[in-house]
This record gives C-alpha cells, sequence and structure tokens, in this order.
C-alpha cells in the first residue's frame, strides 16, 4: 500500500481522512497545515501521494502541490477544495500525477480517488 502525506487545517477531516485512508491498508502522515506538510517533504519523506486541501493559512495547498512535485517527480497529488475556482485554478497541473476533489464528498470517493492514484 501507500505512504501517504494528508494535509489539511480541519482537524475533523484530517482525523476521518486518515482513518479511511489506514482502513485501506495505506501508512498516513497528516500535517495540520501546509507548513507542516512541506517540512515532512523536504525533511526527505518518501511518500507516493500527497493529499492536500487546498485553502490553509500560510502555505496554500497549490503552493504544497507544486513544490512537492518539483522535487519528487514519481509524486502523485490529490487536490481538495469547497470552492470550484480555486480547483480551476490547479487544473494547469499534469493530470496524470494530479487529481481533483470537490468538498463536499463522500470519503468513498476519497479512498477511490487515491487508489486511481495509484495508492
Amino acid at each position: 500500500m501507500a505512504s501517504i502525506l494528508l494535509a489539511d487545517d480541519d482537524p475533523a477531516m484530517l482525523d476521518l481522512a486518515k482513518r479511511a485512508l489506514e482502513l485501506d491498508g495505506h501508512t498516513v502522515k497528516t500535517a495540520d497545515d501546509g507548513a507542516e506538510a512541506r517540512a515532512a517533504i523536504q525533511a526527505g519523506g518518501a511518500f507516493h501521494v500527497l493529499v492536500t486541501d487546498i485553502q490553509m493559512p500560510g502555505v496554500d495547498g497549490l503552493t504544497l502541490a507544486k513544490a512537492a512535485l518539483a522535487k519528487h517527480p514519481s509524486l502523485k497529488v490529490l487536490l481538495i477544495s469547497a470552492h470550484a475556482d480555486v480547483l480551476d485554478g490547479a487544473r494547469s497541473l499534469d493530470p496524470a500525477r494530479v487529481h481533483l476533489l470537490a468538498k463536499p464528498f463522500p470519503i468513498d470517493k476519497l479512498r477511490s480517488e487515491v487508489k486511481a492514484l495509484g495508492g
């Protein structure tokens, strides 16, 4: 299974997503914000998939994703947002490496998106 870095500033969402992904056998490291997630990536964390909310204080998910993709060419990313216009801004990223998911979503949708990314 995949090693996943999960970043979201909503503690309830972070906990729910972590538990759901662990049910599928993934190893999940959580980050409360983009800065913490960026530090985990820069520290050499060997992640297969980054799952991140786009709108977070400080380092937003789009900035985080671009930096992570540049550092780790094999990384896959799932960007999540409740705002369609923010997701539209992410459509310029490589669709083979980056998937987009609009909130709200059933937790099974998150699990299937991660699976589609190779997780």
